[in-house]
């Protein structure tokens, strides 16, 4: 998968440096997968919330952080939407954003 903006993620490590590991381990991770639909996604990810047909809430960190990705499966494109602690995200619609 590409996965775009990654400046995203690392701006929010540079401001969270306790989540740059994690961060840096899945965007690893989904730039080397080839994910063709959210069950695949949940198949490598089973803590993973799928949001309608094309947004996939991620737990990093043991639930501290949260990631939100808009995925175009037929490009193998992510996009991120959405990095932040897990009380940031409470005020998010995840559908949305």
């Amino acid at each position: 998968m590409r996965i775009v903006a990654k400046r995203t993620l690392r701006e929010y490590w540079e401001s969270e440096p306790r989540a740059e590991q994690r961060l840096r381990s899945w965007f690893a991770v989904a730039a080397r997968a080839d994910w063709t639909s959210p069950a695949e996604v949940k198949a490598m990810y089973g803590n993973a919330s799928i949001v309608g047909s094309d947004r996939v809430v991620f737990n990093i960190g043991g639930n501290r952080y949260r990631l939100v990705v808009r995925f175009d499966y037929a490009r193998r494109i992510g996009f991120v939407r959405f990095v932040g602690t897990h009380q940031e995200y409470d005020r998010i619609d995840a559908a949305t954003v």
